[in-house]
């Protein structure tokens, strides 16, 4: 491998594994508070990509409720993915007051929430998919105006093409990641989060409204779960419906790999499967999704706590 083909797949394995990060922190932000995977999350991922897609073109396909209709407007690119991760945030509020809150109250076993999560999700899917139908929907070569499409250098008589909408993924990832950690740590709603991730009975004592930021944490989960959506769906397109489906899976294994709970290690985790789904062998392309999946496997027989985890003590 020449050192053209390893820039390429590290620019390609930054710029995807970056979205897995974005993506993966939602599920940990809520794993952090609650100690429960929010199955539904992969489901607002996908609302959030058909959001921006709605705000940013304007039309809906030929299938659907919405079969034909176009909206009065359409808004530029950033403004969409704005918006559409606000939306995404609103949906990651109900379902937290679907799915946990109403068992949470009554003191349910968690695992009833899980469950309960993982149905929400397959009723907000399929409400999508009767909106828009099952189609794929593209986003148009143009969406990011007059930036040319890629750029093409020329290394040792080998071609690196960067795409615009890989930088595009690499700065806005690497602006949400800085703008979430300076929100966590220096904030004041981001350390009564932290005290409500440690000990929510100490932060209840200590004044901090529990409900109100468990609910602020499922806004902030959607939102970047909607964001991640749509980066995903700016590069390969929107393939129906039930795309978050295998992006979710993922997501999972990206939180499993860094630690359950830590936000550096979702960060590592996301990074390092977006690197070996990079670095596969053409040959092996059709094994892409299980990549995840081994690297996970593999690692945790070496440290079952993750790369960052921290190895939980149990007291007899």
């Amino acid at each position: 491998m020449n050192i053209v083909s390893i820039l390429q797949n590290i620019l390609n394995g930054l710029s995807i594994g970056s979205v897995y990060a974005i993506f993966a922190l939602g599920y940990t932000l809520v794993f952090s508070i609650l100690g429960i995977i929010n199955f539904a999350h992969g489901a607002v991922f996908t609302l959030g990509a058909y959001c921006t897609y709605a705000l940013a073109v304007g039309d809906f396909g030929l299938n659907g409720l919405l079969a034909g209709m176009s909206l009065p407007f359409s808004l530029p690119f950033p403004l969409a993915l704005l918006g559409g991760s606000v939306m995404a945030g609103f949906v990651g509020v109900l379902v937290e007051r679907l799915a946990f809150r109403p068992l949470r109250a009554k003191g349910a076993d968690p695992l009833l929430a899980l469950v309960s999560s993982l149905g929400v999700a397959l009723i907000l899917v399929n409400c999508l998919q009767f909106l828009v139908g099952a189609e794929i929907y593209s986003f148009p070569s143009d969406i990011f105006g007059s930036l040319p499409m890629a750029m093409i250098f020329k290394m040792d008589g080998k071609i690196l093409a960067v795409r615009t909408v890989q930088l595009i993924i690499l700065g806005v990832s690497l602006a949400m990641l800085l703008v979430l950690a300076w929100f966590m740590n220096r904030t004041r709603m981001g350390k009564a989060l932290q005290a409500t991730a440690e000990n929510p009975e100490t932060a209840s004592l200590l004044g901090i409204n529990v409900d109100r930021y468990i609910l602020s944490t499922f806004f902030i989960s959607g939102a970047l779960g909607g964001l991640a959506g749509t980066l995903i769906g700016a590069s390969f397109g929107l393939a129906g419906p039930y795309f978050g489906v295998s992006y979710g899976l993922k997501g999972l294994a990206v939180i499993v790999l860094g630690g359950l709970g830590s936000i550096p290690g979702a960060v590592l985790g996301g990074l390092v499967i977006g690197l070996g789904e990079a670095f596969l062998p053409p040959d092996y392309s059709s094994m892409k999704e299980a990549v995840a999946f081994v690297m996970l496997f593999v690692i945790l027989l070496a440290r079952p706590q993750g790369l960052l985890g921290q190895q939980t003590i149990q007291k007899v």
